[in-house]
């Protein structure tokens, strides 16, 4: 399947709405605000209906944009019981920008508590290791 790609004054026209985060020639992102909107009309409205009804059209953004975008707020909203964008907090491909002070530390604060998780993981797992590992008899360990 081709992927469909706004137009410049498509663009443009998707900037103009108050549901529109982001947007490029390649992609959109929603405001949160819309995507709860979308979660809270869903099912007696249909998917397109809320679309179009938001100044969303269907002949720009195409029913597969839409239908994608449906299934992937309903899957969140199960899951995790919200469709905040998750992508901001997650570090993935380093910043090629200098960094304030501030976000020094909050990433260094975030590491040192995801660093505190593991060994805390480790830990647990040595004692099962431990608890569950068949003891020796002492004359056996004389023998090595």
């Amino acid at each position: 399947m081709e992927k469909k790609y706004f137009t410049d004054a498509q663009v443009k026209f998707l900037k103009k709405n108050k549901y529109v985060k982001r947007v490029s020639n390649k992609a959109i992102t929603y405001q949160l605000e819309f995507k709860e909107l979308f979660l809270k009309e869903y099912g007696p409205k249909k998917e397109v209906e809320i679309f179009e009804d938001a100044g969303l059209p269907l002949n720009i953004l195409g029913i597969c944009r839409i239908k994608n975008c449906s299934e992937s707020w309903r899957r969140k909203s199960r899951e995790r019981g919200s469709v905040e964008d998750t992508r901001k907090n997650n570090l993935g491909r380093p910043t090629t920008r200098n960094l304030t002070k501030e976000e020094i530390i909050e990433r260094l604060k975030f590491q040192v508590e995801t660093l505190k998780q593991e060994n805390e993981f480790l830990r647990q797992i040595q004692r099962l290791e431990r608890r569950y590992q068949p003891q020796q008899s002492p004359s056996k360990k004389h023998l090595k």
